[in-house]
């Protein structure tokens, strides 16, 4: 389990990121963050990866401390950030080193297979669409298998129909081990269609706002009245998370923002 304990963030600067920011996450769920701009969201996951470790509070996954880049938490940035010296099978199993290279040969080809790249292992980076280079960046988040996967905007800079596609994927690759993923997105749509949970998020310093539960079986049909009642929802409490009248006072309070649809 991954559990954040007052997790707050404050820079050199004076920036205080986070404020407190608690909240358990069962392994293999899938939760999305969203907020307003500013409002944390990137370094409340850097703080999970450890690539910033927080100021106060603790990050703790299956009881240990998180407080550097850890063997067992994953990250994907909205760039593909490949290595261009690599081919793209080389990417992908750039985290197997120590794994034999018959293992690594045959876990790489499966993974490429299920992203739909097969064909392009002895590709360069360069050669690649952008949609293609995400696929690949995926596909090396998850080969390692990674207990916890972080996703950052991975979809932002991808056209409408490529995004959908790469959702798909990214569902299929995860309902083999099915790790805990937690994604930040300002897609509410996207949200709705990956996540079993929606934290949105207040700023100033950063704090939990809301939490909306998505109950809906996959694979979700985003033109159901379901689908609509939850969009709703989530957009409801986005648009009071961004009232600095009915804030929260601290990281551990929430609003019911979202349990209340205003029109």
């Amino acid at each position: 389990m991954l559990v954040l304990d007052r997790v707050s963030k404050t820079y050199p600067n004076g920036v205080h990121a986070l404020g407190g920011v608690s909240v358990e996450v069962d392994p293999g769920e899938i939760v999305a963050v969203i907020g307003g701009s500013g409002c944390g969201k990137s370094t409340l996951l850097r703080a999970i990866s450890g690539l910033d470790p927080a100021s106060e509070g603790t990050v703790l996954l299956d009881g240990e401390r998180i407080s550097a880049p850890h063997q067992k938490i994953g990250i994907i940035f909205q760039e593909p950030r490949l290595l261009p010296w690599l081919k793209v099978a080389g990417n992908v199993g750039f985290g197997l080193g120590d794994r034999p290279k018959q293992e690594r040969a045959a876990r790489v080809a499966t993974t490429l297979k299920r992203v739909g790249l097969a064909d392009k292992a002895a590709m360069w980076p360069r050669e690649l669409s952008g949609g293609q280079a995400q696929r690949v960046a995926i596909a090396r988040a998850l080969v390692p298998r990674p207990e916890v996967l972080l996703l950052d905007e991975p979809f932002s800079a991808l056209d409408a129909f490529t995004r959908t596609d790469l959702q798909d994927h990214l569902l299929d690759l995860w309902a083999d081990a099915k790790p805990t993923l937690i994604l930040v997105t300002h897609d509410v749509d996207e949200a709705i269609v990956l996540a079993d949970r929606v934290m949105v998020m207040c700023p100033r310093p950063g704090r939990i706002f809301d939490e909306i539960a998505v109950d809906l079986p996959r694979p979700r049909d985003r033109q159901s009245a379901a689908f609509d009642f939850v969009k709703r929802r989530v957009l409801a409490a986005l648009d009071r998370s961004l009232s600095r009248a009915v804030a929260p006072a601290d990281g551990e309070a929430k609003a019911s923002a979202g349990a209340a649809l205003w029109w």
